[in-house]
């Protein structure tokens, strides 16, 4: 059979029936991602071949795809396994001591953003701040008559700005990848639209949020469980100090979490002697398990370890592979070409860029895919006018994973409205540091404030 080029009708064709496929297969059936993603891929592979394609070319495009994500796996599998000896550690627990006590009843909304971002740069979760200390904080508010709705939007601001912002998050690094910028470099360049956006999300909620008074018990239950279990103290904050200096001193990640790691063990020993190199083993390979007094605790708690990332990691190799064989094949291109030739300035792509994103949030409704897809597809045009990939990086989490939080049947969205007990389209206003954030990215793109080019460029 002949190869013959892909065309924009047929491309378009496509990419519909895949993101069709996706969607109800995540949205309506409500199934994991990974066994849809493998579907869609098997069906590429039998209209590549049936085009002409050469099963070589097929591999090629699972292997061109896959091959930015190797680094960040091996990354992910680090972070599992910090994630794991901090909290043996108590360094998670110490910060999440820390965020309590900066918990005030006269401003109470306020206070909840701040400690649900703290705990999110700690743990790297968004999913995880949420369901813990996210459902203890919202139970609080709503025992202070404070306005559901708006206690959720503030809880769900600060996790994802903790999710966007802390080197554990997976979608942080997944953006990095994507883009291929480093790691830490790509956490620094995003404040320029991050912090803008905390800081206006801080100053609303502190208006809009009702004063009110607190009822202290739950917190002081969970601060005593954490200090009679962990070791509580400003030492436990070593490890994380050291990785600010390396972010500051731009050294990579992988470094940065070995050093970490080591750090971390150290510390381990000194609180624990007797520690055995078996339950180290174990710890880092399958993580820790709180086995406290309190179940909440236990559940924010038990967690990390390598093993911990592998649904992740599984993930990531599903739609990379998708994405290497539409970039193969040139599907993407293709049906992005027409559009990308007016592309030609800063803001008009980031602006692009981020929409695509949030498209691809509410066809979809998956947090990995609006950035893969999107990452994939222009990052072609950002290297012709000369942006650098830190410009990408931070576009996608602008447009892309900050966004799955708004979106009703997403995956983000749903898990939130269920763990809270409020509906998406009533937090979906309050959300608003989810909001504010591409309205940012695109100021920077349109006025070039913060925008980063290529070294060449320079």
């Amino acid at each position: 059979m002949e190869k013959k080029k892909v065309s924009l009708t047929e491309s378009i064709i496509i990419l519909i029936v895949l993101l069709a496929i996706l969607g109800i297969s995540v949205i309506k059936f409500g199934l994991s991602p990974e066994v849809p993603v493998l579907f869609t891929v098997l069906l590429l592979t039998f209209w590549a071949r049936l085009r002409g394609f050469s099963w070589q070319d097929i591999q090629n495009g699972i292997k061109e795809g896959i091959g930015v994500a190797i680094i960040p796996i091996f990354i992910f599998m680090l972070i599992g396994a910090l994630i794991g000896v901090w909290i043996k550690a108590g360094i998670i627990p110490s910060i999440m001591v820390l965020g309590f006590n900066m918990i005030s009843g006269s401003f109470f909304v306020p206070s909840v953003f701040i400690v649900c971002s703290i705990v999110g740069v700690a743990i790297g979760s968004g999913f995880t701040t949420i369901s813990t200390v996210g459902i203890a904080l919202f139970g609080i508010g709503s025992s202070m008559g404070a306005n559901p709705a708006l206690v959720a939007g503030a809880i769900i601001s600060g996790a994802v700005f903790g999710d966007k912002m802390s080197p554990l998050s997976d979608s942080t690094n997944l953006s990095s990848a994507v883009a291929e910028s480093e790691l830490f470099s790509h956490i620094k360049n995003m404040m320029w639209s991050t912090i803008p956006s905390f800081v206006v999300s801080l100053i609303l909620f502190w208006i809009l949020g009702n004063s009110g008074h607190m009822d202290p018990t739950k917190i002081e239950r969970t601060s005593q469980v954490l200090q009679n279990n962990f070791t509580i103290s400003w030492w436990a904050l070593l490890p994380i100090v050291l990785m600010l200096i390396c972010a500051w001193r731009k050294i990579p990640a992988i470094p940065t979490l070995f050093m970490n790691i080591a750090i971390t063990v150290v510390m381990i020993f000194i609180q624990s002697p007797h520690e055995s190199t078996q339950s180290l083993n174990n710890l880092i390979m399958n993580g820790f398990v709180a086995k406290t007094s309190d179940a909440s605790v236990n559940a924010l708690l038990t967690r990390g370890g390598i093993s911990s990332m592998m649904a992740t990691v599984a993930l990531i190799i599903s739609t990379l592979s998708l994405g290497g064989m539409l970039m193969k094949f040139n599907i993407v291109q293709s049906a992005m070409e027409p559009l990308v030739k007016h592309l030609n300035k800063p803001g008009r792509l980031i602006t692009v860029t981020i929409l695509s994103g949030i498209c691809i949030n509410l066809f979809v409704g998956e947090q990995y895919l609006s950035v893969i897809l999107p990452g994939r597809a222009f990052k072609p045009a950002f290297d012709k006018i000369g942006l650098s990939p830190l410009a990408l990086s931070r576009v996608l989490e602008d447009g892309g994973s900050v966004i799955n939080y708004l979106i009703p049947w997403g995956v983000a969205g749903s898990f939130a409205a269920s763990a809270l007990g409020v509906p998406v389209l009533q937090f979906l206003p309050f959300v608003f540091f989810s909001l504010l954030s591409p309205v940012f990215s695109i100021f920077s793109g349109v006025t070039g404030i913060g925008l980063k080019w290529a070294k060449k460029n320079k």
